[in-house]
């Protein structure tokens, strides 16, 4: 009686809905007094009916929000990285009706806000979509299912490499997020003299974490023919090697394949690893996993940064590299607190996985 004059009205609702059940009233009659749902005021009456007024009158818990759920988000992404037509979708883009037939499909019934909550709490957005999220290879499930056998059966005397380039780099003052003190906002010039720049040539080891890297004046095949001596030489230990790259003209070059065909030629009988490899689909950098690699080292050294030249922009790689594959040696799991540690994405191989993240680049 007391909580039919609270200041509130969803405790005098919550009151007011009981009494009235008890006097005789029904659910439709006492909702439509309300201005309740039914739906709401059997609610109440269940609550009051399992736990009296105590449950009655508890605080309400709110579950777990859909745009929160992992598994609808994966999900989310997974079909988002295909093309619509490998779902019978005569279409050269994502739009929402269709992402949400398709995932009603799958079992995944999702309204277009959570959708839009989901996306955007991602960093996407709609105007990126045929850069970054959708990839148009007509091959693209057969060159994924392939990646995924792989990494699903690799022994241990095999390694599978991300590997990608970073840059080109120009050195000079960047800007991006940080904690300030009161007064003047921090300030990056539009125009600056470059110092300098510079490619980082890179491979992730996904078994073991691990950082090849060196610096290139170009992308060209050249340097991918580089990168595979290196790693040849690294990992000379080992039975084969998986390179898996996307579609870039100097990862698919005639000469880096016929570079390749040689040196399996004469791979075993020089005790040497054999090379495969494992191409990425067409327009798919969001699954190269080196990229969230990237992404953490940006936003951990490059941004804010303003190194005086690039000697001192290369000494700052090389540690955070260094500092990266020391901890994943001693901690084979995500590395604590460390920013290497709180890349962007997990550094592995998934195909909801957005690795390339325009916001940390």
């Amino acid at each position: 009686m007391r909580k039919v004059h609270d200041p509130s009205s969803r405790q005098r609702n919550r009151a007011i809905s009981v009494l009235a059940h008890e006097q005789g009233f029904s659910i439709r009659r006492i909702s439509l007094c309300l201005g309740i749902s039914r739906n709401t005021c059997r609610r109440y009456l269940r609550a009051y009916l399992d736990g009296g007024v105590e449950q009655l009158f508890a605080p309400m818990k709110r579950g777990t929000r859909m745009a929160e759920n992992e598994e609808l988000k994966a999900a989310v992404f997974r079909v988002l990285h295909q093309p619509p037509r490998d779902h019978a979708i005569n279409r050269t883009s994502w739009i929402m009706r269709d992402l949400r037939t398709v995932l009603s499909r799958q079992g995944f019934p999702v309204s277009h806000q959570v959708l839009r909550q989901i996306i955007r709490g991602a960093g996407w957005k709609w105007r990126k979509a045929r850069i970054v999220l959708t990839s148009t290879d007509p091959e693209y499930r057969k060159k994924l299912s392939m990646v995924q056998k792989i990494l699903a059966n690799l022994a241990s005397d095999e390694a599978f490499f991300s590997i990608d380039e970073f840059g080109p780099l120009a050195v000079k003052m960047k800007q991006g997020l940080m904690l300030g003190p009161p007064g003047p906002q921090r300030v990056v010039p539009q125009w600056q003299k470059s110092k300098g720049c510079l490619i980082v040539t890179a491979a992730l080891e996904l078994s073991a974490n691990q950082v090849t890297h060196f610096y290139s004046k170009k992308k060209n095949t050249k340097e991918m023919i580089r990168m595979l001596e290196l790693l040849i030489d690294r990992y000379a230990d080992r039975r084969t090697l998986f390179l898996s790259w996307d579609a870039a003209s100097w990862h698919v070059s005639k000469k880096l394949k016929q570079r390749i065909k040689e040196h399996n030629e004469t791979a075993v009988g020089a005790n040497l690893p054999r090379v495969e490899i494992a191409p990425l689909p067409a327009g798919a950098q969001f699954l190269n996993v080196i990229e969230s690699v990237f992404s953490g080292m940006a936003r951990s050294i490059i941004h804010n940064s303003d190194y005086p030249s690039v000697e001192d922009t290369r000494a700052a790689i090389d540690q955070y590299f260094s500092d990266r594959n020391q901890q994943f040696r001693e901690s084979p799991k995500r590395a604590g607190k460390r920013i290497w540690g709180e890349e962007r994405v997990p550094s592995t191989f998934c195909d909801s996985n957005n690795c390339k993240d325009p916001r940390w680049r």
